[in-house]
């Protein structure tokens, strides 16, 4: 067998049932750095393309990059976090409750910060853009378990490219997610129990959807005890919601009523009402306004295109623990009443939704993979360069 029939062969796309298991200790089976280098280098280049064009445009309006991703948006309330805690009172105004955001980023831009040189806001995009990486890395493994490396690399590529990719160097908590989710699902499929929960549980610590990764795990860690009791499944699965119930726990003791989280977020309008305000805002945008203002477009045909490939997920028959993760996200997510333009950004943790999409592009020629591919990365780029320099300022 030649080289090149060689290679072809260890790196075709091979569904993980098909494929012989592995016998090695857990640790044996943790991606390395090396054999996850194309993925993160692939990740890399579509970012540094992203923030390329990013650079050129902004340059062209006199604006400079550092600001958009060090300051923008919800990257104040978490440096706000970090400069001056948390309030103590609930109030009655509109969206202007901090406890709303979850601690774990805040604190470790605080703490990061006493340590090193430079601002907290410059700190922050650092962690974000290290916790990319991770995350690129662990939705590499989840796609080399499942189908193999080509698929694997694909997957990071294509979560790389999504059209808000721009967020994951920003100063936001979507990367820092992203990495505890995914390396959080890589450890339920490996069967690490122990760092599945300990993840989930950063998780709930992190983000509101965390309530979705901790659930996922439970699931999977309790029906994988009907083939016989592992105290460490049983210790994952109690550990998966801990943070997320530690953290709206500590908001209800400190505004002195049990839900206190909960009365937060209807400040912020953002309480689960079935979907109205999603389809109301879909109606709006797609039906009744005359000219649709391009962003709001685009983040409707996601939240369409990840439902629809959530279908497509379950069909491909794709393994639990991911498909109640993403499927809850999506509840969340499509379910809330809360504001709209931020959706596909929240949505972004969503990789498993990729997952046919990477299975399809991996199976292609490597003419029509690249063109796949290189279309993505710049309709990324220039969507991401328009949602914070033109969407902004449109009328």
């Amino acid at each position: 067998m030649s080289a090149t029939t060689e290679a072809t062969s260890r790196d075709r796309v091979v569904p993980a049932s098909r494929r012989p298991q592995d016998t090695r200790c857990p640790a044996a089976r943790l991606p390395g750095l090396r054999h996850a280098a194309p993925a993160l280098l692939g990740y890399l280049a579509v970012r540094i393309t992203g923030i390329a064009l990013l650079a050129q445009w902004a340059h062209a309006q006199g604006h400079g990059v550092w600001p958009i991703l060090a300051s923008d948006w919800d990257a104040n309330w978490y440096l706000g976090i970090a400069d001056s805690g948390y309030t103590h009172e609930l109030g009655t105004e509109y969206d202007t409750n901090n406890l709303a955001f979850f601690p774990l980023y805040p604190v470790l831009v605080k703490a990061v910060a006493a340590f090193t040189p430079g601002s907290r806001a410059s700190v922050g995009v650092v962690i974000a853009v290290v916790c990319s990486l991770v995350a690129a890395w662990g939705i590499f493994a989840v796609g080399d378990r499942l189908y193999g490396r080509r698929v694997g690399v694909v997957l990071a590529v294509l979560w790389g490219a999504l059209p808000v990719g721009l967020v994951q160097w920003m100063g936001y908590t979507e990367s820092l997610f992203t990495a505890v989710a995914a390396w959080s699902l890589y450890a339920v499929l490996t069967g690490r129990w122990l760092w599945a929960g300990s993840l989930a549980a950063a998780s709930g610590l992190t983000r509101p959807t965390g309530i979705a990764l901790a659930a996922a795990v439970v699931l999977a860690a309790l029906l994988s005890l009907r083939s016989g009791f592992s105290w460490r499944a049983l210790a994952g699965a109690l550990l998966a919601p801990l943070g997320w119930l530690l953290y709206i726990g500590w908001v209800g003791l400190r505004l002195g009523r049990w839900d206190g989280y909960f009365e937060v977020q209807k400040l912020w309008h953002n309480q689960i009402d079935g979907g109205v305000v999603t389809l109301r805002m879909m109606r709006s945008i797609f039906f009744y306004d005359s000219t649709p203002e391009l962003f709001l477009a685009m983040v409707s045909l996601t939240l369409i295109g990840s439902a629809l490939l959530f279908v497509w997920c379950v069909r491909a028959r794709q393994p639990l623990p991911l498909l109640v993760f993403t499927g809850l996200l999506l509840v969340i997510v499509l379910g809330s009443g809360g504001v709209y333009f931020p959706r596909a950004r929240f949505l972004l943790p969503g990789f498993p939704l990729l997952l046919p999409v990477a299975v399809l592009i991996a199976r292609a020629t490597r003419r029509r993979a690249l063109a796949a591919l290189g279309g993505a990365v710049l309709v990324s780029a220039y969507c991401s360069a328009y949602m914070v320099l033109v969407w902004p300022s449109a009328p």
